[in-house]
Parts: structure tokens; C-alpha cells; sequence
């Protein structure tokens, strides 16, 4: 199976410029190809991680990545999908989340062996004059086709800056830059980027009289219709310093049956006969599909060791869905040894080291810990059932927790299914 098969096999493919031709491309040729981020924030999110995989498959398969951390256009901002401007940052943030990305993707990205290429579009943006760009860019674009992309017609609504409006035409020199230096000959992103993308086409047969093609990636939804990677809670990062690694875990353990499928296909590199078996399994069993899912996206993101760790952890506090491996799958989990205990004391944790004398209010407790935002929270969360201590569901929001409460000098608080704490007392 050919690169542009595997990634159609596996649902990534959602529009071409060409399907043919981007088929005929990957199949025939060693590809250049690009994916850009833009450096808003300084860790990616769950959400990133569907052209992440794409970008590793497209690697595995022989092609060259070049990665684009957007130094340049996250100082204006992509008006897509946006009802208001983004928060306008400092060069200085936008430099910081630069290296903090980079550091990321590589994790996922080889960059041994010439097997990609990095790069910065404000290593080229910062050189050229503002006349320079008009004169030579901003009169191949029609402002009437411009205003037709969903983008800008979405955010005409609300308000579309200038500064924002000239996000379309640094995204297609991209391309051109890129077509030009590298001979890239491909752009993936996600759907909402259709039009930026087809600008970068269009653009790079304009100026550099070059056939090139664009491929985008489906939205992605959970079962319930709301962007993947959002919890109540906020987006899961993968940076560990805010998400742990543990809870990261537990997002892909706590997906809902009906995705199961389109994660393992998206998020691991399983073959899709295997994730079609996984995938027919009835409750209780499919959550041993879970278990795989969410150990093999936390390799990937955090590494053997911890994704090992976070699954024993798991294991012993919720149970093993199936301790005996009696359901097939080529994923490594089969190998790991399950002991009693083992891997508890990889629990994210919080530590207290006093408790007043007429005991730790939990309401306060739950707060103080993270597990809520408010006790206003904890205290709704109580009253519907979704509050535990030590396994056991919470029915008094009064009670005051008290040294009879630790084991060892530890207790368990959770909060829903998805959220758990281990609180030490020092």
C-alpha cells in the first residue's frame, strides 16, 4: 500500500487539490512535503496531533517532512475558525514557543539523518520590505476571491482586522518559499485551511510555474460533536508541566466507544485489519481497546517508560481490562508485567502538610487539589454522584477528612471518571 492509500485507509484524507495526482506523487516520487504550526501557546495540544500523525506515517513511508513553526505568521494570527482576533503576542513569547514546539514535534518527527527539515518562516518573512511583498505578492491575489474563503467570510460577521486579513498571503508564500528552496511539492493541514492552502497552490504555479497539490484532514469531532482534545477541564498538552502524563492517559482511556475505531486508526499505527477487530468488541472487553489506545498514544507523546508506568497505575487503581492478554493485538502492552501495586506511585499527586484539628473540609480539599475549579463545582459535583474518596462515592459535603482517612499517609480523591488525585500528606 502506497503512502497516499494508507493515509485514505485510515480516514486522514478529507479534500485534494488532486487526488490522483497526490496519489501518483507518494507513490512514485521521495516527497517534500510541509505542515505548519503556528507558535500561539508554548505546548501543542491533543488537537495538533492528527497532522503530527499524518506528517510520522508520510515520514515512516520514505517522504521528508518540513516542519514550520510559524515564527512569523503567529505574529498577525489565522483568522480561521476564530469569531474574534487571537491576543496579539510579543516577538519574544512567539520566539520562546518557537523552541518549545520544536522540541515537541520531535518527539514525534526523526530529524536523524537528513529525515526532515525544520523550519522558521521568519528566518524569510523578516528580510522583505513591505513594498517588496505588496509589489511582488499582493497583486496576484483578487480581493473578491479572497473574501469568499470560509475564513474571512465567517469572521466578516464580527469584525476581520487588516493585520489578519493578510494571513492568506504569508501562507501561500510559505508555500512558494518552500517549492522554491526544497522543492516541496505537497501541503497538508486541516480542513479549516482549505483556502489558505489552494492560495499557496495557486500561488506557487503563478510565481514559480509549478504543479503542486494540497490535502486536507477531517475536523475532528467526539461522538458528542464538540473538537477533539477539549475537556471540561480545558485542552490536554503535552507538556507535562500542564498535563501530567497520567492524565493524558486517562483521556485516551475515557474516550467513548463509538470513537474507539477512528482514534486507534488516527493515533496509533496498529494495522487496520487489527483495529477492525478491536473495534467490535463488546463492553466490558472494548475497554481493552481503550487500554491499547491510550498506551500507544502515550508512547508516542511521552515515551515506553511512562506510558508503562501510567497504564499500572491505571490498572491497579480502576482495574485491568484484560490481565490475562487474551484478546489479540500486536501492541506491545502484552509484554508489560502486571503486579500488584505496581506503578500506583506514578499518580498525580498533591501534597498537604497539615490538617486542622477539626478535620480538611473536602469541598476544600477537592479545590485546593485541582480537581474542581470552585468549591461551587465540587459541591455540584457531590450532589450528583461524581465525587470519590478512597473508592468510595462522597454524600456529605460537609465531611472533613482526618488522619484515619490516609493509608500510609496516602488517600484517593476522584472526580468523575476522568480525573484522579493521590494526596500525600507530608
Amino acid at each position: 500500500m502506497n503512502a497516499y492509500k494508507d493515509l485514505e485507509s485510515r480516514g486522514f484524507i478529507y479534500q485534494t487539490t488532486n487526488a490522483e495526482m497526490s496519489e501518483k506523487y507518494l507513490s512514485e516520487n521521495k516527497v517534500h512535503f510541509y505542515v505548519g504550526f503556528d507558535p500561539t501557546a508554548d505546548s501543542l495540544h491533543t488537537g495538533h496531533l492528527l497532522p503530527i500523525m499524518a506528517m510520522k506515517r508520510l515520514q515512516d513511508a520514505g517522504h521528508i517532512p518540513i516542519v514550520l513553526v510559524g515564527g512569523a505568521t503567529a505574529l498577525v494570527g489565522d483568522p480561521t475558525g476564530k469569531t474574534e482576533a487571537r491576543p496579539i503576542l510579543t516577538k519574544d513569547d512567539v520566539a520562546k514557543n518557537v523552541e518549545a514546539l520544536k522540541k515537541q514535534l520531535s518527539q514525534f518527527i526523526s530529524i536523524e539523518d537528513d529525515k526532515a527539515i525544520f523550519v522558521n518562516n521568519a528566518d524569510w518573512f523578516e528580510g522583505i520590505g513591505y513594498l517588496d511583498f505588496l509589489r511582488e505578492v499582493g497583486h496576484r491575489f483578487s480581493i473578491n476571491k479572497m473574501l469568499t474563503a470560509e475564513s474571512v467570510k465567517l469572521r466578516l460577521e464580527t469584525g476581520l482586522s487588516f493585520l489578519e486579513f493578510n494571513y492568506m498571503l504569508l501562507q501561500a508564500y510559505d508555500f512558494y518559499h518552500l517549492n522554491k528552496t526544497y522543492n516541496c511539492t505537497m501541503e497538508f493541514g486541516g480542513q479549516d485551511q482549505w483556502g489558505n492552502i489552494i492560495a499557496g497552490v495557486d500561488l506557487v504555479r503563478r510565481m514559480n510555474q509549478k504543479e503542486v497539490h494540497g490535502v486536507t484532514f477531517p475536523l475532528l469531532l467526539d461522538s458528542n460533536g464538540q473538537k477533539f482534545g477539549k475537556t471540561a477541564g480545558g485542552a490536554i498538552f503535552l507538556d507535562t508541566n500542564r498535563t501530567s502524563v497520567f492524565d493524558y492517559y486517562q483521556f485516551w482511556r475515557n474516550c467513548e466507544d463509538t470513537d474507539v475505531k477512528k482514534l486507534l486508526c488516527f493515533f496509533t499505527s496498529l494495522p487496520v485489519e487489527e483495529i477492525a477487530q478491536l473495534a467490535t468488541l463488546e463492553a466490558p472487553a472494548i475497554n481493552r481497546a481503550k487500554e491499547i489506545l491510550a498506551y500507544e498514544a502515550t508512547k508516542l507523546a511521552h515515551g515506553k517508560e511512562n506510558a508503562e508506568k501510567s497504564f499500572l497505575a491505571a490498572g491497579n487503581k480502576f482495574g485491568f481490562a484484560d490481565k490475562e492478554c487474551k484478546i489479540p493485538t500486536s501492541s506491545d502492552i502484552t509484554k508489560i508485567a502486571i503486579c500488584a501495586n505496581s506503578g500506583a506511585d506514578d499518580l498525580p499527586s498533591f501534597e498537604i502538610s497539615s490538617i486542622p484539628e477539626d478535620g480538611y473540609w473536602i469541598v476544600q480539599l477537592f479545590s485546593d487539589a485541582e480537581l474542581c475549579k470552585s468549591n461551587g463545582e465540587v459541591r455540584r459535583l457531590i450532589k450528583g454522584g461524581g465525587a470519590y474518596l478512597n473508592g468510595e462515592k462522597i454524600t456529605d459535603a460537609n465531611y472533613k477528612i482526618t488522619s484515619t482517612d490516609f493509608t500510609d499517609n496516602q488517600l484517593i480523591l476522584k472526580a468523575g471518571k476522568k480525573k484522579i488525585k493521590q494526596i500525600v500528606y507530608i
